[in-house]
């Protein structure tokens, strides 16, 4: 089996190579992998560090726009898992252009190569802000879509074009959607990464409002472990919502944080409230588990004491990537 992954050296993506090569979803085993990846500021080579001299691993810097390569990369490939993205909600109200090239016109390119070159399934992974918010219960993968920034607009829009794909030409398309991810390697503009890398420097956090917001926590393995089984065991042109079980209010994470960090509330912030802030996400995962046998595997608290303990020892990967100054997050 040949793979080709986009955005593999992202931090999604390069959790998926890590535990791929490692042997970690047995129906993708002995497959030679191809990671395509922009390295944007998102991207980063030493995501991969660790299997970076694997046999059946291959890297390919390049753009998922770029029609001649993509074409190239998808001929003879069997699966293709549709990581690269550009994903942060912040980036996307000060300029949106950029997630417009990337999630709809990039995804875009991909489904006609894919179509093109005779790929046997492709897996896209979304988001579960294209739902919009919810206020109380959680969304099936049958609820409307109701994006409310450019980000969740730019990821529905792929979304529904990976749909077309499947309806008109018949391509073999499964679509993800996952809750809120933290763990390893995470690019410290989101809130966990930001919070703790903050704390473990003395600096204070930024908390949007009063952190009413809130949010369903997925480990990054266990969103990897979904994916794969999608992969393998999925219905083409089905859509199948990943989540972790653990719902917190922006303020209740806080509250774990600071403690987990050894800080109290003086280190917080109060920053205005971003805008279009959805108030809920909450995703219900009944279909995954039902067909595909999915349930979350890490518990939260230990999830997120491994991922304090993480950036703790590894300074040296995340210095280098923060900015001079937080922004807030979540």
């Amino acid at each position: 089996m040949r793979i080709l992954i986009t955005g593999g050296a992202g931090f999604i993506g390069s959790t998926y190579v890590r535990r791929l090569l490692a042997g970690d979803y047995p129906e993708q085993a002995g497959a030679d992998v191809t990671v395509l990846d922009k390295l944007t500021y998102a991207g980063n080579r030493a995501n991969l560090a660790p299997v970076a001299d694997h046999p059946r691993l291959s890297f390919v810097q390049g753009d998922i726009a770029d029609r001649a390569l993509v074409g190239d990369l998808t001929a003879g490939t069997d699966l293709v898992l549709h990581f690269a993205a550009e994903s942060h909600v912040d980036r996307s109200i000060a300029g949106s252009a950029e997630f417009v090239t990337t999630n709809v016109l990039g995804t875009h390119t991909l489904l006609q190569a894919a179509l093109d070159n005779g790929v046997t399934t492709f897996v896209h992974v979304s988001t579960d802000e294209v739902y919009g918010s919810i206020s109380e219960g959680s969304w099936p993968e049958t609820d409307p879509l109701e994006p409310n920034s450019p980000y969740s607009a730019s990821k529905a829009s792929s979304d529904l074009l990976a749909r077309a794909f499947h309806r008109t030409h018949g391509l073999d398309v499964r679509i993800t959607r996952c809750s809120n991810n933290y763990g390893p390697y995470q690019h410290p503009e989101k809130v966990i990464p930001r919070f703790v890398t903050n704390l473990i420097d003395g600096e204070p956090v930024p908390l949007y409002g009063e952190g009413g917001n809130v949010r369903d926590w997925l480990h990054v393995d266990d969103h990897c472990r979904g994916i794969a089984l999608v992969a393998g065991k999925g219905r083409p042109g089905e859509v199948y919502n990943i989540g972790g079980g653990t719902e917190l209010s922006n303020r209740e994470l806080t509250e774990r944080l600071l403690e987990a960090v050894g800080k109290d509330w003086s280190m917080v912030r109060r920053v205005p409230d971003r805008k279009g802030h959805d108030l809920r996400y909450s995703v219900d995962i009944c279909k995954i588990s039902t067909e595909l046998g999915y349930t979350p595997q890490v518990p939260f608290d230990d999830g997120l004491a491994a991922t304090v303990a993480w950036y703790r020892d590894h300074p040296e990967w995340w210095r280098p990537l923060t900015a001079p100054t937080a922004t807030a997050a979540g």
